[in-house]
């Protein structure tokens, strides 16, 4: 038995220790915020070195060239790698400006994003010859006005009084009739390319890629499915058979799967669920070995390809909004692994043989293992993730830094750099790691962000009725209705998912 003055002492700690076990806690969060901050802060000034150069040496062309300081106007050569057919007379779109709007919003500098409107509405012009590639051209631009649109008349009043008057929405609606002359095939499927002039052009090539399929034509495709409920990645958009059988969640399709799933809760049609619920399972199914997923036979589901593209690395993202957060965080590992290996992402790498495709060594500062470190740190919380997005924001100021904005990297190996800052970067890389250490702009507030990393508010206006969202257990996926912490249904009310999977409760604040 105790002595009673040593009874005391333990009766005086045990009081004590909840306090001093608080004080702690309150600390090590305090420390916490403290770095988030600072590397919020550290993204900010990415995001302006970029974008300040761009307005000085490139701005109203497409792109700019960091090494050189000077400027690519680059819409027409997007997804045309033979450089084919280039434009005489195209002097540029103001591509990365546009590209930026939804960023400067995201990051709080209204009155940036009002000088660019307005510049927009009085010189942009889609009248120009100029073929460009439907796919590129429409998440980029197309996207990216209509997002600037939503964000420039919600009820935020981010514009000064009279300033606006739908001039954004103006140019989108210009554009995406210029569009229209490319879905006019015997398929009802687009073809890749289309002059904003004069429309598809004689001899245009019919091929086309399944990401770039618009929605419109999303039945004629999956009725294209195979057997397996697999599609491949590359189609003739006049005879309606596949031309390229090999396929994955990367280049060529990656964007199909996240279209379907982002349409079901924009747009809240069952239809666009079932779609993804099955081809959800087949990749599942056949393109998964463990944490890695690799290429097969649309047809026979047999592997083909065992490589990671850095594309690949959206996928764990979209998992999240699934609610399949074990083989999100599984996948997501395996990308950190090789970003930490060469110190950026390679666009191809050899699963089999574990090293470099031989020549796609680059890295053109991509966004998709930012963008699904951003969902996975929503959905879990777990600093691990800040921990990777600091290590992403130190080796993209270390190796691609340069004193007229960021450079891509042209051989990962040797990181020497290629002069090219792509809009993206952006659109999407900046803005994904801004919001990973700072997500205040998406408190209350639900968005879906685009392929391109748009935002699009979710509206019940937009619904044929309440949306749903999906869980799954044990690999096998439940619906179930959206419920608010009150238990009133509610389209507006942000989603609080647990997933049974886990032991994560999930909050989607910025889907």
């Amino acid at each position: 038995m105790l002595p009673r003055k040593s009874m005391t002492w333990v009766l005086l700690l045990l009081l004590l220790s909840p306090a001093i076990m608080n004080l702690s806690t309150s600390q090590s969060d305090a420390r916490w915020a403290a770095k988030k901050r600072r590397l919020r802060d550290k993204v900010h000034k990415m995001f302006y070195h970029a974008y300040d150069n761009y307005m000085i040496h490139a701005f109203p062309h497409d792109e700019l060239k960091p090494l050189s300081k000077s400027f690519t106007d680059s819409l027409s050569e997007l997804g045309n790698l033979k450089l084919e057919r280039l434009p005489q007379d195209y002097s540029g779109s103001a591509l990365t400006l546009i590209e930026s709007l939804s960023s400067l919003v995201i990051m709080g500098n209204n009155t940036e994003f009002q000088s660019a409107v307005v510049w927009l509405s009085e010189n942009l012009t889609f009248n120009v010859d100029a073929r460009v590639n439907l796919f590129e051209c429409n998440i980029r631009v197309l996207g990216g006005l209509v997002s600037a649109h939503l964000l420039a008349t919600d009820s935020t009043d981010r514009l000064g009084k009279g300033v606006y008057k739908n001039q954004l929405l103006t140019l989108a609606e210009d554009l995406g009739k210029r569009f229209l002359p490319a879905f006019n095939t015997p398929t009802g499927l687009p073809y890749a390319w289309v002059n904003l002039k004069y429309g598809v052009m004689e001899n245009e090539t019919t091929e086309t890629s399944t990401s770039g399929c618009a929605l419109r034509a999303l039945r004629k495709l999956w009725s294209m499915r195979s057997s397996l409920n697999l599609l491949g990645t590359t189609l003739d958009v006049s005879t309606g058979e596949w031309i390229e059988y090999s396929t994955g969640i990367g280049a060529g399709v990656d964007s199909f799967y996240e279209y379907l799933f982002k349409a079901h809760i924009l747009f809240g049609k069952e239809e666009f669920w079932r779609m993804f619920h099955s081809a959800y399972i087949a990749v599942q199914k056949y393109f998964r070995h463990g944490p890695w997923y690799h290429e097969a036979d649309m047809r026979t589901g047999k592997a083909t390809y065992w490589q990671l593209t850095s594309l690949q690395a959206f996928w764990p993202g979209l998992q999240v909004l699934v609610g399949d957060i074990a083989a999100a965080n599984s996948s997501h590992r395996e990308f950190v692994y090789v970003w930490k290996k060469y110190g950026v992402l390679p666009e191809r790498y050899l699963l089999d043989h574990q090293m470099l495709h031989p020549t796609e060594k680059y890295y053109p500062l991509r966004p998709e293992l930012a963008e699904s470190t951003f969902y996975l740190y929503q959905a879990t919380k777990d600093p691990w993730y800040i921990e990777v997005g600091e290590s992403i924001v130190n080796s993209l100021n270390l190796y691609t830094k340069v004193d007229g904005g960021f450079a891509s990297i042209r051989d990962v190996t040797t990181m020497q750099l290629e002069d090219h800052q792509h809009s993206f970067f952006l659109a999407e890389t900046c803005k994904y790691l801004f919001l990973l250490f700072d997500d205040s702009f998406l408190v209350e507030k639900n968005y879906i962000f685009t392929t391109e990393g748009h935002p699009l508010p979710v509206l019940s206006s937009w619904h044929d009725r309440l949306p749903d969202t999906y869980i799954q257990t044990n690999r096998t996926l439940l619906k179930v209705l959206l419920l608010p912490k009150d238990g009133k249904p509610s389209t507006t009310d942000k989603f609080n998912v647990k997933a049974s999977m886990s032991s994560y409760n999930i909050e989607f604040m910025g889907m």
